[in-house]
């Protein structure tokens, strides 16, 4: 079954999160309290593999962590005190089983599992170049190119060998790499996708976010810096760091609504984050109105700080029910009209008469925010301003974010009165790019040199994407047909 909700296709959706742990007794159990951690970040497949001192071991399905990872048949198929897991979304290679990471191969130097949280935006090149010297590809992730530079690479050592495939990649990645000798982590020199360095007990753990670690008791250490490795053996951890130094660009859009609001991203409290956005939004942006309203859950602590700043009361305008997850089945024709009320529903009783702030993280398509203020205007809204809590979304992402092209970006076709006409908002307006960054407690945006990646926004790409600049088509393998078992 896919699990991609049907009325869910209006966001921008992180391609995957990772976890690993070095030195647990029970690694895999943890590695899947980690990942239901991280669910958010991925939904379509999960995957663990684990290290016994002699074998390793994986388990990948397609799904969710729960019902997959909650038997006990399943854990005790991953046995050893070493493991790393991961949740994915779909951006490079099609939704099957054989892209389900962690991916493993065994190399000259003996087994190699990854996971990878990003995307490689030399991949298509890399892997023209790979087949032509006698590869074969068993995935159309762009994850297994990795694996192959590394197999073909003419150092001795393996981490030699890993540290001279990552020097051919370009892109972004955050990367837990088990082997025999022992558990690598690393981030690409710009940072861009987020990994942080945790323990529990004798045990290290790395994630995508510190929420992981909480819910495994661990206690957060640091976060991996852009351009290091961290390597995890029996000797203990060390650290490297291979590549030469570079300004820093982590995703500004892990603030905006990747992460979850309980996690901690360079040592900053989304949840406060967002609400000084929503803050900055209301100063930007102000209204005359008699109550704000989210669009749960990804608007709420925006439109806190966006109520506290305006001084206009905070409601819950709109439900949302939880039962409605992304493995629903796909509905029929007749109910498919019904569209995002399977999800939300008006708060009818408190919004009939009312003038309405509406608030929501970012437009992508637009089609939800249509949805979803006529569903305000048929439970009697008597005005809806539409405040957006991030710049225009008019550019694609080519780091491991699910990006519609750029020609179905609402924000890269229309101007913002166009936008407003379109959604039959009364007003629109969205947090300028200085905002986002005063929010995030700088003075604005240095465009010379940011401290974000922004690309969705800005259109400045802090690396270079040879496969777009090349036109590289994104082909697939020959067998587009799995079975898989549900």
């Amino acid at each position: 079954m896919l699990t991609t909700h049907p009325f869910d296709d209006d966001k921008l959706r992180e391609e995957c999160g990772v976890f690993g742990i070095w030195g647990a007794e029970t690694a895999a159990a943890m590695v899947a309290l980690g990942l239901h951690a991280l669910q958010h970040r991925g939904q379509e497949a999960a995957g663990i593999t684990s290290w016994d001192g002699h074998a390793f071991h994986t388990h990948r399905a397609m799904g969710h962590v729960a019902g997959n990872f909650d038997k006990d048949e399943v854990i005790r198929g991953l046995p050893g005190r070493v493991a790393c897991g991961h949740v994915r979304y779909s951006t490079t290679g099609e939704t099957a089983l054989r892209n389900v990471q962690p991916l493993f191969a065994e190399l000259s130097s003996g087994g190699f599992a990854i996971a990878h949280n990003g995307n490689i935006s030399n991949a298509m090149k890399l892997k023209r170049d790979l087949v032509r010297s006698g590869s074969i590809f068993q995935s159309t992730s762009d994850t297994e190119t990795i694996i192959h530079l590394v197999a073909m690479s003419k150092y001795r050592t393996l981490l030699d060998r890993f540290i001279d495939a990552l020097k051919q990649v370009e892109g972004a990645y955050s990367l837990i790499c088990l082997t025999p000798e022992g558990m690598i982590a690393c981030r690409d020199p710009l940072g861009i996708r987020p990994l942080v360095l945790g323990r529990v007990g004798d045990a290290y753990i790395f994630a995508s976010e510190t929420v992981a670690l909480d819910v495994v008791g661990a206690t957060f250490i640091r976060q991996v810096e852009p351009g290091e490795l961290v390597i995890v053996s029996e000797g203990g951890l060390r650290s490297i760091r291979p590549f030469a130094e570079m300004r820093a660009r982590p995703c500004i859009f892990e603030h905006v609504y990747f992460s979850r609001p309980d996690s901690i991203v360079d040592g900053s409290s989304v949840y406060t984050v967002r609400k000084r956005i929503g803050a900055q939004l209301a100063l930007e942006n102000p209204v005359e109105a008699d109550i704000v309203v989210p669009v749960p859950d990804s608007g709420t602590p925006s439109a806190i700080g966006y109520a506290q700043e305006s001084g206009i009361p905070f409601e819950l305008g709109i439900i949302r029910s939880h039962y409605v997850g992304r493995t629903f089945i796909q509905p029929g024709d007749q109910v498919r009209h019904l569209g995002v009320k399977l999800k939300h529903n008006a708060n009818r009783a408190l919004i009939d008469g009312k003038r309405l702030v509406l608030i929501d993280d970012s437009i992508v398509r637009g089609t939800t925010s249509v949805k979803i203020l006529q569903m305000l205007r048929d439970a009697g809204a008597r005005e809806v301003h539409l405040r957006i809590a991030s710049p225009p979304t008019r550019h694609s992402c080519f780091y491991g974010v699910d990006t519609p092209e750029r020609a179905k970006l609402l924000a890269a076709q229309m101007n913002v009165a166009e936008m407003a006409a379109y959604i039959g908002a009364d007003s629109l307006a969205f947090l300028s790019i200085d905002g986002l960054y005063r929010a995030l407690g700088e003075d604005g945006r240095v465009d010379a040199a940011p401290n974000f990646c922004d690309a969705c926004f800005t259109g400045d790409y802090p690396t270079h994407l040879t496969d777009q600049e090349e036109l590289i088509p994104t082909d697939q393998l020959a067998l587009h047909g799995e079975r898989v078992v549900a």
